[in-house]
């Protein structure tokens, strides 16, 4: 059907939907995980992507569960954490940018290990895992993509163990504002202190000698 023979009503719709698709590519572009994208291959993955919200305190990924989805945080902040013995043991904080899922449900489709909680209401672009892997066998570029993110991911896990190991709380701590101001700003100290291996009070005594 030739677009100069639809209705008034069809040619809104369709204006309206075209609209929504290049306000979201537009979106999209602007996050720095999809800038590498090439026009084909961010409309190849466009198809698939939602934005959703969801609402603080919402568990989003759940730990011993193949969890089906990708996500990329647009707006919020999120932690991922294992149960430990009687406490919650943060190992991970997340901000705009960064992408949340389960790495054991995203590599071999099992269940994983981490949670993943939001600490403020989040909005979310929000990708099926199955969506994502079925992408990378038909388009090399979104293949290595993907090969790239989880890199990164590995790297990063890599460089807080040796951190972890190496340095002194203190200078975790120094490390961390440095790198991520808005989150001291905002992350309980709680979760801090769970994140830097120390207990409140420690943080607290951290806190007081550096400013």
């Amino acid at each position: 059907m030739l677009f100069n023979q639809v209705t008034p009503r069809e040619k809104k719709l369709f204006i309206a939907l075209y609209s929504l698709k290049t306000i979201l590519q537009n979106q999209l572009r602007n996050i720095e995980i999809f800038s590498s994208l090439s026009d084909e291959a961010l409309d190849l993955l466009y198809v698939h992507v939602s934005l959703v919200n969801h609402q603080k305190g919402e568990i989003l990924i759940h730990a011993e569960r193949t969890e089906p989805y990708f996500y990329i945080l647009e707006e919020g902040i999120a932690r991922a954490y294992s149960d430990g013995e009687n406490q919650q043991i943060t190992f991970w904080f997340g901000e705009k940018g960064d992408i949340l899922f389960s790495y054991n449900s995203y590599i071999n489709n099992k269940p994983g290990y981490e949670n993943i909680e939001l600490l403020e209401n989040c909005r979310l672009y929000k990708i099926k895992i199955a969506d994502l892997l079925a992408l990378y066998s038909v388009n090399i570029e979104l293949a290595n993509w993907g090969r790239k993110i989880v890199e990164a991911e590995l790297i990063a896990t890599e460089k807080r163990l040796i951190d972890r190991l190496f340095k002194t709380a203190t200078e975790r701590y120094h490390d961390f504002s440095i790198q991520t101001p808005e989150l001291i700003k905002k992350v309980a100290l709680k979760h801090i202190a769970s994140y830097l291996g120390v207990t409140q009070v420690t943080l607290s005594r951290i806190r007081a000698t550096i400013k």
